[in-house]
């Protein structure tokens, strides 16, 4: 069953799943472990840790989910065709262009945080450096940023496309595939489902290079467990588009859930620890332990997120409108300029929280900016291109 009322919450969730991003980058500075962030700041808090190692567990799973959702609806709307030229317009052209054109200053912003951290750092050299790379044009550009998700949203549309074309041509061949295939989704869409997705979830975890999700932005070679899983909340919510009773389910809010996602969270918190244990008796115990609650903290995390903004966000709004509208955009711009507002708070003597409040209000203000901008330039673009041939006719 499909719906053409419009959730409103799911454009909240779309948005501050993708705000929760930057909040996530701007935190792992002040994370008390040096990770190879472009900086570690002064100010460090354990509970930095926690929130960077649950927020990391489901922010861009619901992300891939809400994006399978509005896919298929948008598949739905304007076809095969129409469908391929929004994909491209809103994934594989940002993707591109973006990756070229904010690669250098992410490189300018570490080599900046490795000099603050030595001394003084030199932005003008920084720059200069960043923008050597592209004296050899290679594959290499296209690695080391967080746009990353853009080249695993790109597989996961054309994997979930390519199965929803050949579902459709075999169902015309051979009704009994059809069938098959009827049962599968329903198999999916049952309140059992969540024991099933959890269990594939814990399988690919499994394979992770990490305990946890791996963050492939190191190559153009797909990971395996990461695509399956990243496809696999994208396929969950293109068929959740045709199933809203499952959609209701799946976003309810209860105790029972709210008791779970806590439960698993304390075990997957503590048992991570013993991530370097690899000597410990029962290393391989403790790591199927953590896999298990890891995938169970992932998937509650998910239906929480989106439950509380169902109850909370169900109704028109046009702040949400305009932050779900202008969301993506932010999420594409924000990672220079939280690494640089990083480098440059690093060795300040003030409160952590007030660190962190800096860096994201000032990240998401600049980023607006740039936004808006390029907005008023395009419309500026496109009303000069409307007028020429207008004036063109008026001098024939």
């Amino acid at each position: 069953m499909t719906t053409t009322t419009r959730l409103h919450y799911l454009d909240a969730v779309r948005a501050y799943a993708l705000l929760l991003g930057i909040v996530y980058h701007a935190s792992l500075s002040f994370l008390p472990i040096f990770i190879g962030w472009a900086v570690m700041d002064i100010s460090t808090s354990d509970w930095v840790s926690v929130f960077v190692f649950i927020s990391h567990a489901f922010r861009l799973e619901v992300f891939f989910l809400i994006a399978g959702f509005f896919s298929c609806m948008t598949l739905q709307k304007v076809g095969i065709k129409g469908f391929l030229t929004s994909r491209f317009t809103r994934i594989v052209l940002p993707f591109l262009l973006g990756w070229i054109l904010l690669r250098p200053l992410l490189v300018s912003g570490w080599i900046m945080g490795a000099e603050s951290m030595q001394g003084e750092a030199n932005i003008i050299a920084a720059l200069v450096t960043s923008f050597s790379d592209f004296k050899g044009l290679s594959m290499s550009l296209f690695v080391g940023t967080h746009l990353w998700f853009l080249y695993y949203l790109t597989l996961a549309t054309f994997l979930t496309l390519l199965l929803y074309l050949l579902h459709t041509k075999l169902s015309q061949l051979a009704p009994k595939f059809s069938d098959s295939m009827q049962f599968i989704v329903n198999t999916l869409t049952s309140k059992s489902s969540y024991l099933l997705v959890v269990s594939l979830t814990a399988v690919c975890l499994w394979y992770m290079q990490h305990w946890g999700v791996d963050t492939p932005d190191k190559s153009l070679t797909p990971q395996w467990p990461v695509l399956c899983i990243y496809s696999g909340f994208f396929l969950f919510g293109w068929v959740l588009f045709n199933h809203q009773n499952t959609l209701a389910d799946f976003a309810k809010l209860s105790a029972f859930k709210v008791g779970v996602w806590l439960c698993s969270c304390i075990a997957a918190v503590m048992l991570s620890g013993y991530q370097m244990q690899y000597m410990h008796e029962y290393y391989l115990q403790i790591k199927v332990a953590f896999i298990m609650s890891y995938a169970v903290m992932m998937w509650t995390s998910c239906m929480l997120f989106i439950g509380l903004f169902k109850k909370l966000a169900n109704k028109p709004n046009a702040f949400t409108q305009k932050l779900a509208d202008t969301s993506y955009g932010l999420y594409l711009v924000h990672l220079p300029l939280v690494v640089w507002l990083q480098v440059a708070v690093a060795e300040l003597t003030m409160p952590l929280i007030l660190k962190l409040f800096i860096i994201c209000t000032s990240t998401v203000a600049i980023s607006l900016l740039i936004i808006e901008s390029i907005k008023f330039l395009k419309n500026i673009f496109i009303n000069n291109s409307k007028s020429e041939p207008e004036k063109g006719m008026r001098y024939q």
